[in-house]
């Protein structure tokens, strides 16, 4: 009787290390899946689709470990930290798969958001319908059209609807609440209105969706693993800038970037100086472009924006205004330098990084124009909202001579150059999609085409 009740106990132990070992590696291919799934669609790579057909084929243990070999060469490639950094592993068994599976993820903060929202899109993707909706117009609140129904589930379909009806075809105030979510979401004029815009990323596919935010995870990834731990990034689609000490957020702020025609652009330096009261040497084209049509037409747009005018050999001109709207006409042979002063267009600020493009941040008179959904407004230079927060941080903890500075805070007319006791990085990037508050995924428009390939297919609906 012993022994039964001996070798009855054996093959329960048996049974369920058996059960935990088959467990461990349904959870290690699930993983693995995730994690081949985010390089597919971030690279379009054939092998990485295989191993997508081989991780969806019940594949032996044996056939994982050339498939976590890639992965982690992948994830190795673009310098993105994992959880487990050594790479001398045993022939894979029931008891390591899970954890070389789980070893190879990266060591993210959102990668698990990621991983997650990219396997909804996935499954969306190849589940539902994303034919394009075509409404033939706008839609509103109180509008009744058989286009409305789509539009419900369409929203449903990307995690933004909860209305139950899906087939009322009356845009009710529940709906015109979804849609403002949805445009909040994704950068756009909240109004309510189904417009060309908000139309444009209701026909953005599930397949489209996951290969932004999945190419953008992996750009984004790679790039903040070298940022250091004090920097300053202006995300250029986002209209947005961080500020960051400390691996901590310490200022967040709305700003302006350049028009789609005069792009700011992509690039590393260090902010090495800051301007109080600026003067504004107006570029070549941007006088020829913007200034001198002003000039033309009113003559007395130099002396009442306080412009001082200067001929090649650096001597100061002086004109009558009707001389100047004349001089407007033709070749100009004069630069342009705004006087420091209340209605600089630069304002009270300029933050100087060495860069082959002329470009820096700076205030701005145009406050109001922070309000728009769409700040691609500038000629490439970044207009920051809170200029006067970013340059107090700057006196604080970067400005050598603090006393000049606290002497100056009511002088609004004299230029004075600051230099700082240590630069501070500064990164200009484009990034247009990310996992925000809430798990949400956050997407913007492309402004500058940069996403060629996906922007024609977007163009072409």
């Amino acid at each position: 009787m012993v022994s039964l009740v001996r070798a009855l106990c054996i093959l329960v132990l048996l049974s369920s290390l058996t059960l935990q070992a088959g467990d461990n590696l349904n959870l290690a291919i699930s993983s693995l899946r995730h994690q081949v799934n985010i390089i597919h669609f971030a690279t379009h790579d054939e092998l990485f689709a295989s191993h997508l057909d081989t991780l969806d084929n019940e594949p032996a243990i044996g056939q994982l470990q050339p498939i976590i070999n890639d992965v982690r060469m992948f994830w190795q490639s673009q310098q993105i930290p994992l959880r487990d950094r050594s790479t001398n592993f045993d022939e894979p068994s029931t008891d390591t798969i899970l954890s070389q599976v789980l070893g190879s993820e990266p060591a993210l903060e959102d990668y698990l958001a990621v991983s997650n929202r990219i396997r909804y899109l996935s499954f969306a993707s190849a589940q539902y319908d994303w034919q394009p909706i075509s409404p033939g117009g706008w839609l509103k609140l109180g509008d009744a059209h058989r286009s409305i129904p789509k539009l419900r589930t369409r929203l449903a379909h990307l995690s933004d609807n909860s209305v139950q009806d899906l087939n009322n075809v009356v845009f009710d105030e529940a709906l015109e609440q979804t849609v403002l979510n949805f445009q909040r979401r994704h950068g756009l004029e909240p109004d309510g209105v189904v417009g060309p815009a908000t139309l444009r990323w209701l026909n953005t596919t599930a397949y489209q969706r996951a290969t932004i935010i999945a190419e953008d995870f992996v750009n984004r990834s790679r790039y903040l693993a070298s940022v250091g731990q004090r920097y300053l990034l202006i995300n250029i689609p986002a209209y947005e800038m961080v500020l960051v000490d400390s691996d901590q957020v310490v200022l967040n702020s709305r700003v302006i970037v350049g028009k789609p025609y005069r792009k700011t652009p992509l690039l590393q330096s260090q902010i090495s100086n800051m301007v109080l009261n600026p003067t504004w040497r107006v570029p070549r084209k941007l006088l020829k472009r913007d200034l001198l049509p002003k000039v033309g037409a009113d003559g007395s747009y130099i002396s009442e924006g306080k412009f001082q005018v200067y001929n090649r050999a650096g001597d100061l001109v002086v004109k009558s205004d009707q001389e100047w709207q004349d001089l407007a006409f033709g070749d100009f042979p004069y630069r342009l330098v705004q006087q420091a002063g209340e209605s600089n267009t630069l304002g009270r600020y300029k933050f100087f990084f060495e860069n082959s493009y002329n470009v820096y941040l700076h205030d701005t008179l145009d406050t109001e124009l922070f309000e728009r959904s769409d700040r691609a407004l500038s000629s490439g230079c970044i207009r920051v909202e809170k200029i006067e927060q970013l340059a107090n941080w700057m006196a604080a903890n970067l400005v050598k001579d603090k006393q000049t500075w606290v002497e100056m805070q009511d002088d609004r007319n004299t230029t004075q150059w600051f230099s700082l006791h240590q630069t501070l990085p500064v990164h200009l990037v484009y990034w247009t999609s990310w996992v925000g508050k809430q798990n949400k995924l956050q997407f913007r428009t492309d402004i500058y085409k940069r996403h060629q390939k996906l922007s024609l297919e977007l163009a072409s609906q």
